[in-house]
């Protein structure tokens, strides 16, 4: 008796169309939703795009590769929750571009590091770890101590980010390079360090 499968099963070309067309269907149920879910997901009481200094500092973040080593998502786990606080929650990374989830933990989780140390602390802590933390194996960042924040390019990516949707005046914008004025890149990653988790919700 024939069926009507092994007409499909003997030949590859077709198949190999038809698994194509299942696996393309499949990918859009899941990720459309998550598009629409994304673009209904609304920032926390308090939390609002990065000022100039912060975004300055969080793109030096990025750039000098932290999230390698350090997540910013705090899971449901109670272990979790004890150690580092109240579980990340979306609305925190609203403004994030992008976005510093991930599970990669060489060094602790920074979610909600904002405020646990002084400035002088993380000044001494991204020049030399190890003045420190003794045992910490964080590489050294003393350049950061010499290089100043470009004022007009920081201006510039607001200007983009406002394109895809941060609501950043035009009074932030136009007062980017005066805010930025003769800071180091880091004064701006500490700055950034600083601003993480300020607006979580508190406990557990």
């Amino acid at each position: 008796m024939s069926h009507s499968h092994e007409k499909i099963e003997k030949n590859v070309g077709l198949m190999a169309v038809l698994i194509a067309v299942a696996v393309s269907f499949g990918g859009l149920a899941q990720i459309v939703p998550l598009m629409f879910q994304a673009e209904a997901i609304q920032p926390l009481p308090g939390v609002k795009p990065y000022p100039a200094l912060q975004l300055a500092g969080r793109d030096i973040y990025v750039r000098e590769g932290c999230y390698n080593c350090h997540s910013q998502m705090i899971r449901t786990l109670r272990f979790e929750t004890e150690r580092y606080g109240h579980y990340s929650l979306a609305g925190e990374s609203v403004y994030d571009r992008p976005f510093q989830w991930g599970s990669k933990r060489t060094g602790p989780d920074l979610a909600r590091v904002g405020g646990r140390y002084s400035d002088d602390w993380h000044r001494v802590h991204l020049i030399d770890p190890r003045a420190v933390v003794p045992e910490s194996n964080m590489p050294k960042f003393p350049w950061l101590a010499d290089a100043r924040v470009d004022g007009e390019l920081v201006r510039n990516k607001m200007i983009a980010l406002r394109r895809l949707g941060d609501p950043y005046t035009q009074a932030d914008i136009d007062g980017a390079p005066e805010a930025i004025g003769e800071h180091t890149e880091l004064d701006a990653l500490v700055a950034y360090l600083q601003a993480l988790g300020r607006h979580a919700p508190r406990g557990n």
